[in-house]
């Protein structure tokens, strides 16, 4: 088919949008070789990235000036609630930490990438490890939103929203770090979509995931801070990797209640929370109070250590169940998730667990086999209690 009528379509579907440039690239990608609409369009989200992120680094320094270091102006002691009295981290969390990143480096980062759109894949991977500073600031947004609440209507708050001029209240501006992850994935998502044929596209779609990943991180930490009544650190159990509701029975190799006869019982309703070390089994609760302040809290019931845990995949009658046994099966957990893709999803991040755990204590056990896989069972056991040297 003729290129320049194609072109002609493109340049129709930018000026009076009435057709769809992303279908026609679909049936046509060689357009994206040298057509000129895209690197143009290309080029419009990366100046849109950069300028909502001027926006968001003048937001964050308004924030810390105008709210956080005001609450050390004597002349402000006076109207300053008791109840902020020395808890600029609990309402502020690490927003200073955030905004020196962002201020000083990723900011300069993405003005780089003004005339190469297609390389700002490649900046996002490289500060990686910094946006990690995002989990805790959204770990204490629950503590943040709590304190907002008891002085949101004080004359302090209201004098330093006065003195700067905002129209928002700054219950906002604390939510805009959230929002930001938010907005990178969705830029990032129309630059992979206009760069496919790119050598760089590989960079962008590394980029997409790592924004992806750490939004899903930032939800699963926020619901264990929930956790209530575990007695040790639950820092020391690793990162949170996956969490979330199931119908759970429990049988112990020890009791009277067989397998076969599970099925008769009433499931109980558990919350997982799966670390990098350990299993949380947790019991959710709804707190009492207005809507609005009604959060969700997990009561700790027990916990299983990864080091001791086996799987097996399919569980007969129910392809949404999978079993998790403990200390060589003498107690068993059957799991119910809510679809089969979410059980797949699970058994895929336990499956790495105990891959890794064969990597890092490789050198503390003989040749024999540190895992087990029976096929016919699709069980997988971690087996490190023997074959230790």
């Amino acid at each position: 088919m003729n290129h320049e009528f194609l072109l002609n379509l493109l340049s129709l579907s930018v000026s009076h949008q009435s057709l769809s440039r992303s279908v026609l690239i679909s049936f046509f990608p060689s357009l994206l070789c040298y057509c000129p609409c895209i690197p143009r369009f290309c080029s419009h989200v990366m100046k849109e990235m950069i300028e909502t992120e001027r926006i968001y680094v003048d937001e964050l320094l308004s924030v810390l000036l105008g709210y956080r270091a005001e609450m050390d102006n004597p002349s402000l002691s006076n109207i300053l609630p008791s109840v902020l009295r020395n808890k600029k981290e609990e309402l502020f969390g690490n927003l200073p930490e955030i905004y020196k990143f962002h201020s000083r480096i990723f900011l300069q980062d993405l003005e780089s990438c003004l005339e190469t759109p297609e390389r700002v894949g490649a900046r996002f991977l490289e500060r990686k490890e910094n946006f990690q500073v995002y989990e805790r600031y959204c770990q204490n947004k629950p503590r943040s939103d709590a304190l907002w609440r008891q002085c949101s209507d004080s004359a302090f708050i209201q004098e330093c929203k006065k003195k700067l001029d905002h129209k928002l209240g700054l219950d906002s501006y604390l939510l805009k770090p959230v929002q930001r992850l938010t907005k990178y994935q969705l830029l990032l998502k129309e630059l992979l979509k206009h760069s496919s044929n790119s050598q760089y596209a590989s960079e962008l779609q590394g980029a997409l995931n790592a924004m992806l990943d750490l939004l899903k991180s930032v939800n699963d930490s926020m619901h264990q801070i929930a956790i209530t009544g575990y007695e040790g650190e639950l820092s020391d159990l690793g990162r949170v990797l996956m969490q979330g509701s199931f119908n759970v029975w429990i049988n112990h190799r020890k009791g009277p209640t067989r397998m076969k006869d599970m099925a008769r019982f009433k499931p109980m309703q558990r919350h997982l929370f799966l670390h990098e070390r350990a299993l949380l089994f947790c019991k959710k609760r709804e707190e009492s109070g207005e809507a609005r302040d009604r959060t969700a809290s997990y009561s700790f019931k027990h916990c299983l250590m990864m080091s001791a845990v086996g799987i097996t995949e399919n569980v007969k009658g129910d392809v949404k169940k999978f079993e998790i046994w403990y200390n060589g099966k003498e107690e068993v957990y059957v799991v119910q998730a809510a679809t089969v893709d979410v059980k797949t999803a699970w058994l895929t991040e336990i499956r790495k667990i105990l891959n890794n755990q064969q990597k890092i204590d490789k050198g503390s056990y003989t040749a024999f086999p540190f895992l087990l896989i029976s096929v016919l069972n699709s069980e997988l056991v971690c087996l490190n209690e023997i074959c230790r040297v």
